[in-house]
């Protein structure tokens, strides 16, 4: 799971929130309290709900008198609300943090969701686990404990752990590969600075033998945003 997560609080105007969604290229936001306790997510779809009920028709007749209040009045505050917590899905499903792979991409498949919060016992937003991370797992088969691909295993999760707890260090176009001890930054990097970072950041887990630098400078018209 991702622990260096952008959370917003339940008072943020919305205009922020879409800012934020755009800036760092994410589709939605955890919502929590002082205490870092989950009280919901805000997603695009959330937004452009907003945004597509201005447009909304006018309701007949009958429609009117089938109405059913609560329905209406939870609309209303999604298409009409100004701060975070009028929009916010307050239904979530989530996991506890010693949820195994297995149960979580299960609950996501059957609930259709694209990320699932990991929450603690008393409700505190400890981690987001997404779709890329349950490809992840699935992409290490198990080893036996002591080979060489049970250490590049183990490197390789440290180093996305790593990656995803310094903003800085994220990126749609950095793509490590750890073989026999070594990582390999492949893609494209927005400056020296953070080339030098991501370096630093692998040699520092342990087990990793060597970098090996093979990213490229950025062109200036790459789709997406380095972070």
């Amino acid at each position: 799971m991702a622990t260096a997560l952008i959370t917003v609080p339940p008072d943020m105007p919305v205009s922020s929130i879409a800012r934020l969604l755009g800036e760092r290229a994410i589709s939605s936001v955890p919502v929590t309290d002082a205490a870092g306790k989950l009280l919901g997510i805000v997603t695009e779809a959330d937004l452009l709900r907003r945004v597509a009920g201005a447009e909304d028709p006018a309701r007949s007749w009958i429609a009117r008198l089938l109405r059913d209040n609560d329905n209406e009045a939870l609309r209303y505050a999604k298409t009409h609300g100004r701060i975070a917590r009028d929009l916010m899905t307050t239904d979530l499903i989530t996991a506890g943090p010693e949820a195994s792979v297995g149960h979580c991409a299960q609950l996501m498949e059957k609930r259709r969701v694209k990320r699932l919060p990991i929450v603690t016992p008393d409700g505190r937003l400890v981690g987001m686990v997404s779709r890329a991370d349950l490809l992840f797992a699935a992409m290490e088969p198990p080893a036996e404990i002591g080979t060489t691909r049970n250490l590049d295993a183990r490197i390789r999760l440290a180093l996305k752990k790593e990656i995803d707890r310094e903003p800085w260090a994220h990126s749609l176009y950095v793509f490590p590969d750890v073989k026999d001890g070594v990582v390999t930054f492949h893609g494209f990097v927005q400056s020296d600075a953070v080339r030098r970072g991501l370096c630093v950041l692998a040699s520092r887990i342990e087990g990793v033998r060597d970098v090996v630098d093979q990213m490229e400078k950025a062109p200036p018209f790459l789709p997406g945003e380095f972070v």
